[in-house]
């Protein structure tokens, strides 16, 4: 939920703004268990490996040499109702690639994860399918997540109710909030 994503860019999620008040109001209740995750670019095409190279060819304008460093900023409404929450930086979609989020969660014996954010099918699939990996129950939010495309994230949220059952469940803010007491 960074304003890349959410401000004019050619990496803009045209209803992140849509479902950033929903996210707003849990993280709201839940500040004290609240982490974000942060997409950071490469620094050029060329220091970018393997097909992160083309990728990066391809959205040269958006790498670390070109754009404002603020727009890597978490949205500051969410960041407003948990101002202290850890942030931590990831150069790919997935945030398990380096072991910081998987122990700090790991030191706090979180159990369950409650997942948002943006793009349901690239940053949230790797979150999700990593989370799984590692273990975890994982809590989709519905209402919670956001793509540029409509087919691919409804796709996606079939997917997690019906191939991946066991360890994801899909759940409404509204479902998380009558269940989950606030801090």
């Amino acid at each position: 939920m960074q304003r890349i994503f959410a401000e004019d860019t050619p990496w803009r999620t045209p209803w992140m703004t849509r479902v950033a008040p929903k996210i707003e109001k849990l993280i709201a209740a839940h500040p004290n268990d609240t982490v974000f995750t942060r997409f950071l670019p490469a620094s050029t095409p060329q220091s970018a490996n393997g097909r992160w190279r083309l990728y990066y060819e391809k959205w040269k304008d958006l790498t670390l040499e070109r754009i404002d460093p603020k727009l890597l900023d978490i949205m500051s409404d969410l960041l407003r109702e948990s101002p202290d929450s850890p942030v931590f930086d990831k150069t790919t979609y997935s945030p398990w690639i380096d072991p910081g989020l998987a122990d700090f969660l790991d030191n706090r014996r979180v159990d369950t994860l409650i997942v948002t954010g943006a793009e349901t099918e690239v940053c949230i699939a790797a979150t999700v399918l990593g989370a799984v990996d590692r273990g975890y129950r994982v809590v989709v939010v519905t209402d919670g997540i956001c793509s540029s495309s409509d087919k691919t994230h409804d796709a996606m949220v079939d997917i997690y109710h019906e191939r991946y059952s066991v360890h994801v469940s899909p759940a409404t803010i509204r479902t998380i909030l009558e269940h989950w007491p606030s801090d």
